[in-house]
C-alpha cells in the first residue's frame, strides 16, 4: 500500500521534471519573436496596400533627412579643402640689407630645425629680382635701377597640423629673430574661411534638429490618421481583452518602416545629387591637379543615416500611439 501511495507522487515529480527542459524554456522566447516578426511583416503589408500615401510620406521623410546629410557631406569636403589650403599658408621673413647670403642661408637652416616648421626656402635679393623680372614683364624698367630694391627673403612653411593660434605665435617669434626686418603672413582669408565653415556647421546642426522634429510630426500625424481609421477595430480588440502593448505593436513597426524607407530614399537622393553634380565636381578636382578628392557618405555615415531614420520613425510613432490609444475606450 505504501508503494502504491508513493507512486503518484513520484509520477508527479517526474512529470514536472520532464516539463522543465531547454525547449520548454525557449518556447516563450520563440513565441515572442514570432509575434514580433508577424507584426513586422503585417505592418509592411498594410503600408503596401496604401502604397501611394505611404510613398508620399516616406518621400517627405527622405527629403527631410537628405538636407542635413547633404550639408554634412558638404562640410566634410570643405573641411578637407580648407586643410589643403592651410598647408599652403606660408610666412615671408624679409631680411635686413646687412644680412648677406651665407648668413641668410644659415638663418633659414636654423629656423628649419624648429619642430613647428615644415620647411624653409631662402631667396636671395638677386634671385628675388630675377623672379620678379620674369613674372612682371618690367625687365627694361628694372635694368634702369642702380640698386636692387628687393631684400632677401626666407619663406617659412608651418606644419599642417599646427593650430591657427600657434601659427600666429610662430610669426611673432620669427619676427624677433636677429636679421629679420619684417614678417608677413597672409592668413586673414583663411580665418574668414574658418569662420564661414563654423557658421555652416552650426547651421547644419540647427537645420538637422528642426527637420528631425518635422519628421516626428510627419510620422506622428500619419499614425494618428491610421489609428482613427482603425478606431472601431481597436475598440473591439479592447473589448476582447487585448492589452495596449498588443495593439500598439503594429503601429510601432509601421513607424519603423516609415523611418527605414525614408532613410533609404534620402540616401538615393544624395546619390542622385552627387551624380548630377559629377561634371562640375570633376572640373573642380582637376583644377587642384588631383590633390582634392571629394567624398560622399562613408559606410559609418550610411549606418548613422539608417539608424536616425528608424529612430525618428519609431519615436514619432510612440509619442502619438500611446496618447491616442489611451483616449480610445470601448463603448
Amino acid at each position: 500500500m505504501a508503494r502504491r501511495s508513493q507512486s503518484p507522487q513520484r509520477a508527479a515529480v517526474n512529470t514536472s521534471r520532464r516539463r522543465i527542459t531547454p525547449s520548454t524554456l525557449a518556447a516563450p522566447a520563440q513565441g515572442w519573436a514570432s509575434a514580433h516578426a508577424r507584426c513586422l511583416i503585417e505592418s509592411l503589408g498594410r503600408l503596401h496596400r496604401r502604397w501611394v500615401a505611404s510613398l508620399l510620406t516616406t518621400f517627405v521623410i527622405g527629403i527631410a533627412l537628405a538636407l542635413p546629410a547633404g550639408l554634412y557631406v558638404l562640410m566634410t569636403n570643405l573641411d578637407t579643402l580648407s586643410q589643403s589650403w592651410h598647408r599652403a599658408v606660408q610666412a615671408s621673413l624679409y631680411l635686413e640689407d646687412s644680412v648677406d647670403t651665407a648668413s641668410g642661408e644659415a638663418l633659414a637652416e636654423k629656423i628649419a630645425d624648429r619642430d613647428s616648421v615644415a620647411e624653409t626656402r631662402f631667396i636671395s635679393a638677386q634671385a628675388g629680382l630675377e623672379q620678379f623680372r620674369e613674372s612682371s614683364g618690367f625687365g627694361a624698367a628694372l635694368d634702369a635701377l642702380e640698386d636692387n630694391p628687393l631684400p632677401a627673403v626666407i619663406v617659412v612653411t608651418p606644419r599642417p597640423e599646427m593650430p591657427r593660434a600657434e601659427v600666429g605665435e610662430l610669426l611673432v617669434d620669427l619676427e624677433s629673430q636677429a636679421g629679420v626686418a619684417r614678417a608677413e603672413l597672409d592668413q586673414a582669408w583663411l580665418a574668414r574661411l574658418y569662420a564661414i565653415l563654423s557658421v555652416m556647421e552650426r547651421s547644419a546642426w540647427v537645420i538637422g534638429l528642426l527637420l528631425s522634429v518635422a519628421v516626428l510630426f510627419i510620422v506622428g500625424n500619419t499614425i494618428r490618421l491610421d489609428i482613427e481609421n482603425r478606431r472601431e477595430e481597436i475598440e473591439v480588440m479592447k473589448l476582447l481583452g487585448a492589452s495596449d502593448a498588443f495593439i500598439r505593436r503594429p503601429f510601432l513597426y509601421s513607424g519603423f518602416w516609415y523611418g527605414l524607407v525614408g532613410a533609404i530614399l534620402a540616401l538615393l537622393l544624395l546619390g542622385a545629387c552627387f551624380i548630377a553634380l559629377a561634371e562640375p565636381l570633376g572640373a573642380l578636382t582637376r583644377s587642384y591637379d588631383g590633390a582634392l578628392a571629394l567624398h560622399g557618405l562613408s559606410f559609418k555615415g550610411v549606418l548613422v543615416m539608417l539608424g536616425t531614420g528608424v529612430g525618428l520613425g519609431w519615436a514619432g510613432c510612440a509619442l502619438t500611439v500611446n496618447r491616442r490609444l489611451a483616449a480610445i475606450e470601448p463603448r
